[in-house]
């Protein structure tokens, strides 16, 4: 399986018993799951390397180029088609971050990568510049060994320093905290909220944990042309001047930035440009 995954663009790959993953899952998954893939027993997982460079801008490194649902969704089904013709009858489903599968955990389980301090995953020598996807079965497949731990040298905690909310702890991420959740909720946003808002360096996303994290110096350029062609590094007031959702959706449907709808994006650069983003 080794050729289909590394074929697909896959920086590493590992399988993970559903079973194992029980405890992880929310409430409901558990029936998504089997409604996807009646009789599931196996989560094949995979991390996709999107690193292509750290050039100035006021959008985060993850969505500069094109939208990670549809790169994975499409690399993933690559490798379900070999699945399916190699094991007639199984049942093989693709998600990226679209699933009911808990992905971190199962990365953990099936040894894909090892867990940062940040909370997210470490695949060398991309850093935690991954994402990550995963393929349902009904095919049992041998689990790999599970990550022995963490790659973070002992008291360094270079990310939760870099955090300017405070949202990294001994427990992980706090989202209500997080930058990145925080520049992409829709709605009014208390008065704290905005203020973290105003500082924040970024128009999207966050990186300051991972360009803080010790393993993301000099990592390696993807290889994947989808996340270094193409790139979008920032938006302007003048890019959004005038554009209805509609119009902005349908300019920017290939962008990870875009799935929230316009409203935050205006929000976030009245922000950060000192303007009351209150009508």
């Amino acid at each position: 399986m080794n050729e289909l995954w590394t074929a697909a663009g896959a920086a590493a790959w590992g399988a993970a018993e559903l079973g194992g993953l029980r405890s992880f899952l929310t409430p409901g998954a558990g029936d998504a799951i089997e409604a996807l893939c009646p009789g599931a027993v196996t989560v094949l997982v995979a991390a996709f390397p999107y690193y292509a460079g750290e050039a100035p801008g006021n959008l985060s490194l993850y969505c500069r180029g094109e939208d990670y649902h549809r790169v994975l969704a499409r690399r993933l089904e690559q490798v379900c088609l070999a699945l399916r013709a190699r094991h007639p009858g199984h049942t093989f489903v693709a998600g990226a971050d679209n699933s009911p599968v808990p992905e971190l955990a199962a990365a953990e389980l099936a040894g894909v990568g090892h867990r940062g301090g940040h909370g997210l995953r470490i695949v060398p020598p991309y850093g935690s510049y991954v994402f990550l996807g995963s393929v349902l079965t009904d095919l049992p497949v041998p689990p790999t060994a599970p990550s022995a731990g963490s790659l973070c040298p002992e008291g360094c905690h270079a990310c939760r320093k870099a955090c300017p909310t405070g949202a990294l702890t001994d427990r992980g991420c706090d989202p209500a905290r997080c930058l990145s959740a925080l520049t992409q909720r829709k709605g009014a946003l208390t008065p704290a909220e905005e203020s973290r808002l105003r500082n924040s360096p970024a128009l999207w996303g966050c990186d300051l944990c991972q360009l803080a994290c010790p393993w993301n110096r000099k990592v390696a350029l993807s290889p994947l042309p989808e996340f270094r062609e193409d790139l979008t590094p920032t938006l302007s007031a003048e890019e959004l001047e005038g554009l209805s959702n509609k119009a902005f959706r349908k300019r920017y449907a290939h962008k990870a930035f875009s799935w929230r709808g316009i409203a935050p994006l205006k929000r976030n650069l009245d922000l950060l440009s000192g303007r009351d983003p209150r009508p």
